[in-house]
């Protein structure tokens, strides 16, 4: 009786929480149009707000996806409820007197990314943001999906678990979790394979050349160097989405899975199958550097706004440079091939020169307004966090091996944070992150940080990698420098980026300006190079363009040749302690 009686309030209390379902239809593909039906029971209050996100985390960009929703209605039983628009993704509902209630609307879906919703008769991939209405206030509370498929043997793939009570139909413990956990839907190829005890799932949608027993053993190799550096696996099922499409390029971290997008024909050529196994790389590191270790502004999500950090170019570029690692440590490549990747991003670094204008904390900061919307002056003016982070953890990791010979790395950074902040999933602060490092590193980095992190300064590769018994060294193809980017766009040869300072903007040439001739001889984008290569540096040439339409002939004065490319390359003679400090760092094996 005693017992019966104090369950009495917390019941009473479970009986008040709304309860949320989702059904999720695709009866005419065709449309890509998913219908959506969301069913509230128990619901108490007067009014329902209605939301739906802006962004997704992972993807740094407002992508409004609220512009995708129509035929929005919502009833009590057969009776409709009035409702009326607050903002561009708030939607309210009357709900006096109503307990029961049921909302409907259809998602256009036909922008196949991993950050968007896509339908067809092929199949249906949809991301909770893109989809589903977040209940202010209600957001802790269990949701269940079902997925009606467009034909019967249509297969459902998420990381989300299956109520076994009802069919087709996966349960959500929060709206995050439902945010976190894409579906795909149709006839996809599902594979199946274990690591370290655990399931995992590969769904491939697409034809392509992939041989996917490869794939799935390296695959394998991935996680197993990944849980080694981390010390185990945080999850019980984990899958990984794979769109094939012939231009293709991208990925989206999830707790649980991760979303691949790639070119269906990029898996027999090494390169691209290196590229595609540091984007596996990259994406499934995210499940412990982003979506768990994870900075304080990104600890809660803000659905409606932007969140800003300065740290995203930890949360990415350090992901970024372990994504060049990693395959090298589990054996699907070698050295070589990997110092020959890194050159190539050394190379679009230092061939970018908005790195002399924008610091890395800013452009981790700005994300939401610049890294995503590129414009003709991107170039000049800003430096991708990704790739600066890359160069800058590429330094603290071979500063801290050089100072503890080996015994100490960027590898330590990582553990420290996932057991400080990681594990239990507490956001860190930029000094919390910079602190960590130092500590790792046992000496002061705020002059490092100031320079490189916060600052414009030259990275002064040389000085980190010689200990390790390496160079970067320029290589030049010896044509003379104009400081343009030609493209050829419906049989016009279009000018779209030209370089601060260069020859072509001291004498005028805008991006937007149609290339016609130098010197009077027509000239094409292919065929740009090789002109110039006919002159010298200093050497003054006419180049005519269309400018708004208007015809322009403008005297250039080419300036001499800059490097093309940059090479990670071995020091002649190394000494024992440079070869000891390079077998450290990459022969993990």
């Amino acid at each position: 009786m005693t017992k019966a009686t104090a369950l009495r309030p917390e019941t009473r209390v479970q009986e008040k929480l709304p309860t949320i379902n989702y059904l999720v239809a695709m009866p005419q593909p065709e449309t890509h149009l998913f219908e959506v039906t969301l069913v509230i029971g128990n619901y108490q209050a007067p009014i329902l707000d209605l939301k739906l996100p802006v962004w997704t985390p992972g993807s740094y960009l407002v992508r409004e996806y609220a512009k995708h929703l129509q035929d929005f209605a919502a009833f009590a039983g057969d009776q409709p409820l009035p409702w009326c628009k607050i903002s561009k993704n708030h939607w309210q509902i009357k709900t006096e007197h109503v307990s029961e209630l049921t909302v409907r609307y259809r998602i256009f879906a036909n922008e196949l990314t991993v950050r968007t919703n896509h339908l067809d008769n092929t199949h249906g991939y949809f991301n909770g943001a893109a989809l589903f209405f977040r209940l202010p206030g209600w957001e802790r509370q269990p949701i269940h999906i079902t997925v009606i498929p467009m034909r019967p043997e249509w297969q459902i793939t998420t990381a989300l678990p299956l109520d076994p009570k009802q069919a087709n139909t996966f349960y959500a413990a929060d709206f995050d979790t439902l945010v976190d956990s894409p579906f795909e839907i149709g006839c996809h190829q599902l594979y199946q394979f274990e690591v370290l005890g655990k399931p995992h799932e590969l769904a491939i949608w697409g034809q392509g050349n992939l041989q996917a027993s490869e794939l799935i053993a390296d695959i394998q190799k991935i996680i197993q160097v990944e849980a080694k550096m981390f010390g185990g696996l945080p999850y019980e099922k984990y899958v990984f989405f794979l769109h094939l499409l012939q231009q293709a390029y991208g990925g989206l971290e999830h707790k649980n899975s991760c979303s691949l997008i790639y070119q269906r024909f990029g898996f027999r050529n090494q390169e691209k199958y290196d590229r595609f196994i540091q984007l596996v790389a990259h994406e499934f590191f995210h499940l412990w550097n982003v979506k768990r270790i994870r900075p304080k502004a990104l600890e809660v999500f803000d659905y409606d706004h932007e969140n800003y950090t300065p740290s995203l170019w930890f949360c990415e570029g350090t992901t970024s440079y372990y994504d060049l690692l990693i395959p090298l440590w589990a054996g699907i490549y070698d050295n070589q091939s990997f110092l020959n990747h890194l050159s190539k991003e050394i190379t679009k670094f230092l061939k970018t020169p908005g790195r002399k204008i924008q610091p890395l904390s800013e452009s981790s900061f700005d994300t939401w307004i610049k890294l995503y919307r590129p414009d003709a002056n991107s170039g000049n003016a800003q430096i991708s966090y990704y790739l600066k982070g890359t160069m800058v953890s590429l330094f603290l990791d071979l500063l801290i091996r050089a100072e503890h010979s080996n015994q100490r790395s960027f590898d330590d950074v990582l553990r420290q944070m996932w057991q400080q902040f990681g594990e239990s999933e507490i956001g860190y602060t930029p000094e919390q992150l910079q602190s960590v490092i130092e500590s790792v590193a046992g000496r002061d980095l705020t002059d490092f940080f100031q320079r490189y992190i916060d600052g414009t300064e030259e990275l002064p590769f040389n000085q980190y990698l010689e200990p390790f018994g390496l160079q970067l060294i320029a290589g030049h193809e010896g044509e003379p420098y104009l400081g343009v980017r030609v493209n050829t766009e419906n049989g016009r040869e279009m000018i779209k980026f030209v370089e601060a300072g260069s020859p072509a903007q001291l004498a005028g040439i805008d991006p937007g300006d149609e290339l016609l001739a130098i010197n009077g001889i027509k000239v094409t984008a292919n065929g740009l190079s090789d002109r110039l290569k006919d002159y010298q540096p200093h050497d003054i040439i006419d180049v005519t363009v269309f400018h708004h339409d208007i015809l322009r002939s403008l005297s250039v004065t080419l300036a001499p040749p800059l490097p093309t490319r940059y090479q990670v390359v071995p020091v002649s003679n190394p000494h024992p302690q440079q070869k000891q400090n390079l077998a450290g760092w990459l022969d993990r094996l």
